[in-house]
């Protein structure tokens, strides 16, 4: 009678195994569809927003796909998305979180407005399609007022540009060979248009194939280290360089627009 009730037991425990694990891949399975319901529901309307223009509504769903599917294979997609519309808020006119509308008043100037706001005149300029450095008394512009920093990352070759805590874009940069470039945060200190390459021994001039500083300059307050371009953008992603951070012409053109002098640079390993 014992070894009956042990078999029968026996019997109703593997039953209901088999029927946890069945319901068990139908819960999941179910999790899973609606997950992909979601993730589908939220590209549409971040994708309609973007079309009409709406940045900030579209920047915020890509930001909750980022978020609430951090295992999803898109994610990086998503993030490239948000970056890429950080970039288009920054350089229009709309007015963000971040930023504020300032009416011009008479004797302004652009670098006088960007000294009293810590951002740069050709911020101001791309963000209201100045074309010059003309201003008329009166105008309302949009002004960005939260502080940028940068973090480079030596070991994954990335520059990110944060404006508070927020990551702006990430930037692949070139960093320095054996692992040369100084860790610690420093400050810019000067900015140069078409830098002269004081190289040892010689004077490489902006035009010539060989300045290596590609068309901009940002100078650390530490001597002869900086961020600046390239005139070899294959090499980007690599440590190649003799300490500084290198980006591509385009990239080091577009943050040097964003970032004034004193913005914190953080250098890590």
């Amino acid at each position: 009678m014992n070894r009956k009730l042990l078999i029968i037991i026996a019997a109703v425990i593997a039953i209901a195994g088999i029927f946890f694990v069945l319901s068990g891949r139908k819960t999941g399975a179910a999790v899973s569809f609606a997950n992909r319901a979601s993730v589908s529901s939220l590209l549409k309307q971040a994708r309609r927003f973007e079309a009409k223009g709406n940045l900030l509504e579209a920047k915020l769903l890509y930001q909750k796909l980022v978020n609430d599917f951090p295992e999803s294979s898109s994610i990086m997609d998503w993030q490239k998305k948000t970056e890429d519309i950080n970039i288009k808020l920054l350089f229009s006119p709309v007015i963000t979180p971040k930023s504020i509308s300032y009416s011009i008043r008479p004797g302004d100037t652009l670098n006088k407005i960007a000294r009293e706001h810590k951002t740069t005149a050709e911020l101001i300029m791309k963000s209201n399609d100045i074309g010059d450095s003309l201003i008329t008394p009166g105008r309302s512009i949009k002004i960005w007022v939260a502080p940028f920093s940068m973090l480079v990352n030596k070991s994954q070759n990335i520059l990110l540009l944060k404006s508070d805590e927020e990551i702006v874009k990430t930037y692949i940069v070139s960093t320095g060979k054996n692992n040369c470039t100084p860790v610690g945060t420093f400050k810019i200190v000067n900015k140069l248009l078409n830098p002269t390459w004081f190289k040892a021994g010689a004077i490489v001039p902006p035009e010539s194939a060989e300045n290596v500083l590609g068309t901009r300059w940002m100078g650390f307050n530490l001597a002869g280290y900086g961020i600046h371009g390239t005139t070899a953008p294959k090499e980007l992603g690599k440590q190649v360089t003799q300490g500084c951070v290198r980006l591509s012409n385009s990239d080091v053109q577009e943050l040097y627009s964003i970032v004034p002098v004193g913005t914190e640079v953080t250098i890590i390993d």
